[in-house]
């Protein structure tokens, strides 16, 4: 699922005092032959930020609320906050329920809405991606989770990185309860030498992760990374038992669209 921000601001006036209490005239057509007007500006970027990883794990029920926070620097030292909340189901079978709500800025006039809801299982293969709009629609497409699959993190061990593009430093951070449940922490650091991003200079990318092992998922995971800023995904509201399985039916007044070989939504 991508995230794409965008405010258009359009300012137009006409000002005429020798008009008064006429009809507006309606917009001159343009002459016979001339080439058709499209607006465009350079420059943009696209951004989408990757969510906590959800296994098919059997018998490993919960349900939880991901709280996402992800505060971008400025180059005048200020800062962007974007936020949302969302909520995450699995029930003993290993099904998986996700909902996507979109980011919002904290503390601004946009309330966050939610845009799809996910419901992956292992058994048949299958993921559905029910868009909350109006099309009133599942996709349904392929999904290759299984719980015979064992899930691992994809972070490098302490070393160097190959070709000489830096280095990777790993802490082991002990445990902690969070949220009545134990974890283990680990730490990353991923130094980055000059000239592989185009980077000046040294570039740190940081990962810290808790790590549920009942659950088989990160109960809090941050990353911190010059180019997109700071990360946080923080599980609340987490309870361990057999969730409602009316949340792995698909919604009512839904129509299942023709199957796509297409990944699934951005998560965030």
């Amino acid at each position: 699922m991508r995230i794409f921000c965008s405010f258009l601001f359009v300012f137009a006036g006409v000002f005429s005092s020798t008009v008064v209490a006429q009809k507006p005239r309606a917009p001159l057509p343009p002459p016979q032959g001339a080439p058709e007007s499209h607006l465009v500006r350079d420059g943009g970027v696209s951004e989408t930020l990757q969510s906590i990883f959800i296994p098919p794990k059997a018998d490993a029920p919960f349900e939880l609320t991901l709280q996402t926070e992800w505060v971008k620097s400025l180059s005048d030292g200020g800062t962007i906050t974007l936020e949302n909340q969302r909520r995450i189901a699995r029930d003993s079978k290993g099904r998986i329920y996700e909902e996507r709500w979109s980011l919002v800025p904290r503390a601004g006039k946009f309330e966050s809405t939610m845009t799809v809801i996910q419901i992956a299982d292992p058994a048949t293969h299958i993921l559905y991606n029910c868009f909350q709009d109006s099309r009133r629609q599942c996709q349904k497409i392929p999904y290759d989770g299984s719980t015979s699959k064992v899930y691992k993190e994809a972070d490098p061990q302490t070393g160097d990185l190959p070709g000489g593009t830096g280095s990777v430093v790993q802490e082991e951070l002990g445990q902690q309860s969070i949220a009545g449940l134990q974890t283990v922490g680990t730490r990353n650091k991923t130094i980055i030498s000059p000239g592989v991003f185009g980077n000046d200079r040294e570039m740190t990318i940081e990962r810290e992760y808790w790590f549920c092992e009942q659950l088989g998922i990160n109960l809090l995971s941050t990353r911190i990374d010059p180019r997109f800023g700071k990360q946080t995904f923080t599980a609340m509201n987490v309870t361990v038992g057999e969730p409602n399985a009316k949340l792995f039916a698909l919604p009512q007044g839904f129509s299942i669209a023709a199957e796509r070989e297409s990944p699934p939504p951005d998560s965030y």
